[in-house]
């Protein structure tokens, strides 16, 4: 059924021996635990989230390599604790990924006979009744709770979107969106802070689902968005000084002028 790849397996085999040398070799790579390593690993798939925002294939390269290496460590740490192996590792999410594909490979509890799915929702559909039938209490669960906000919003509403708890139309969607806007505004009359609060988080909830309906990803759109702030910021100053001016002498009307301009240029941001 399954093709062994010579060069990705002698490649990994490659890694997790160097692996096992640093670890008995290395005074820091000997030091580690599962707790000093978690920072480290929140770091490198922050970078790895930047470089696929900037589509930098180089970078996307690199950081999968860090966070390749992390799951090897973790996995040494995990066979020296008497908890798991890499084996097992590897195996678990094999045998995962066989149960939740039944429309490949079938499914044993109706004589491996191919469930059919007609499209990609479908598919999403089917896995979360898996993961009901495997024990979860929620179709909620599994969405970690220290995920951002954002990209939380946006897996919660996809989860309660696989059950049919959805809109039918992005339409409906942004109605929604102004329902929630006219709200905030009434809470903002109402100059209660912690109505406020909540309001304003309703109206950001209804924008992430919003841009779901549009296919986009709301976490990236705004990555890219504080992105494009940052280099016209920073323009903006560079521009004041060559002037010989900073921008905190500056009054708003003549800041916003240069701001204009630098749009107009249209310039990678």
């Amino acid at each position: 059924m399954f093709k062994i790849m010579n060069g990705t397996t002698t490649s990994f085999g490659r890694l997790v021996e160097i692996m096992d040398e640093l670890r008995e070799k290395c005074p820091w790579d000997r030091k580690q635990t599962v707790q000093t390593l978690r920072p480290l690993t929140i770091e490198e798939l922050y970078e790895l989230a930047d470089a696929i925002t900037n589509e930098d294939w180089k970078g996307i390269k690199e950081e999968l390599g860090d966070l390749l290496l992390h799951i090897v460590f973790y996995a040494r740490i995990g066979k020296e604790q008497g908890r798991f192996t890499l084996e097992e590792v590897i195996n678990g999410i094999c045998d995962k990924l066989i149960a939740r594909h039944p429309h490949i490979y079938g499914d044993p509890a109706n004589a491996g006979k191919l469930v059919k799915v007609s499209d990609e929702e479908d598919v999403k559909r089917n896995w979360e009744k898996l993961k009901l039938k495997e024990g979860k209490k929620s179709v909620l669960s599994g969405v970690p709770l220290s995920l951002p906000a954002t990209v939380k919003a946006t897996r919660l509403q996809e989860k309660a979107g696989q059950v049919g708890f959805e809109w039918e139309e992005a339409g409906q969607v942004w109605d929604k969106v102004k329902e929630e806007m006219d709200e905030l505004q009434e809470a903002v009359g109402m100059q209660d802070p912690v109505k406020i609060e909540e309001e304003f988080g309703d109206l950001a909830f209804s924008l992430i689902n919003y841009a779901r309906f549009l296919h986009i990803d709301a976490e990236n759109s705004l990555e890219k968005a504080n992105k494009k702030f940052i280099g016209r910021f920073t323009r903006m100053e560079e521009e004041a000084l060559s002037h010989g001016r900073s921008l905190a002498d500056m009054t708003l009307e003549e800041m916003d002028n240069i701001w204009d301009s630098i749009k107009k240029q249209k310039l990678p941001d």
